[in-house]
């Protein structure tokens, strides 16, 4: 009783530590999906001359359609159909990138002249920068949270989880069953003779 007691607080402190990193690569995963697609749209939406409503339209638009679309392709190529991974995205990401966004926007927003800066001008990377930074600090522990709960990133990792398995017993078992076709046979051709079960001889009765 004493020993498994000790050992709780190690086993939660890895529990939490494991936590801790899955939900940090979980951000920085939406993090790549929202800053290409912000990027993208700040950039065409001031070379084109659009309005702020515009420009923070399109960016959080193009924001939310790469972090889906990057938590998407990782399911497609694993022989998951469109009707299946578009769930599975919306239910992983969207209240991070929706976290991410409204502090991202808000940070261009707040600082003076941001949002009119051009392409060329520092103050439009440098707050873009910002932005995206106070927004990854924003929705860590959003995901976190959500993880914790069996939710957010932690709906991919169980599918993961889930057809892993599967996929290296499909791969295994006919490599297996050629593996011991390929004995039998060296036993066969060099002479060798193939192991038969032992019998008993049959008592003889008076």
């Amino acid at each position: 009783m004493t020993t498994a007691t000790s050992h709780t607080p190690h086993h939660s402190g890895d529990a939490g530590t494991s936590l801790t990193r899955t939900a940090f690569s979980a951000t920085v995963h939406c993090l790549t999906g929202c800053a290409i697609g912000e990027i993208l749209g700040m950039v065409l939406s001031t070379w084109w001359g659009w309005s702020n409503t515009g420009n923070v339209v399109l960016s959080v638009s193009l924001a939310f359609v790469f972090g889906y679309s990057l938590t998407m392709l990782p399911l497609l190529r694993s022989g998951l159909t469109l009707r299946r991974s578009v769930p599975l995205a919306f239910a992983s990401d969207t209240l991070s990138i929706g976290t991410m966004e409204l502090f991202d926007t808000l940070i261009i927003l707040i600082v003076p002249g941001a949002i009119d800066a051009g392409l060329g001008e520092p103050l439009f990377w440098g707050s873009l920068a910002g932005a995206l930074f106070v927004a990854f600090w924003a929705a860590f522990p959003v995901n976190r949270a959500l993880i914790g709960r069996g939710k957010g990133h932690a709906v991919i990792h169980a599918y993961h989880s889930a057809t892993t398995p599967t996929r290296s017993r499909s791969r295994q078992s006919p490599q297996g069953a050629h593996t011991r076709s390929e004995s039998r046979t060296h036993l066969t051709t060099t002479g060798g003779a193939v192991p038969r079960p032992p019998h008993r001889d049959r008592a003889v009765g008076s």
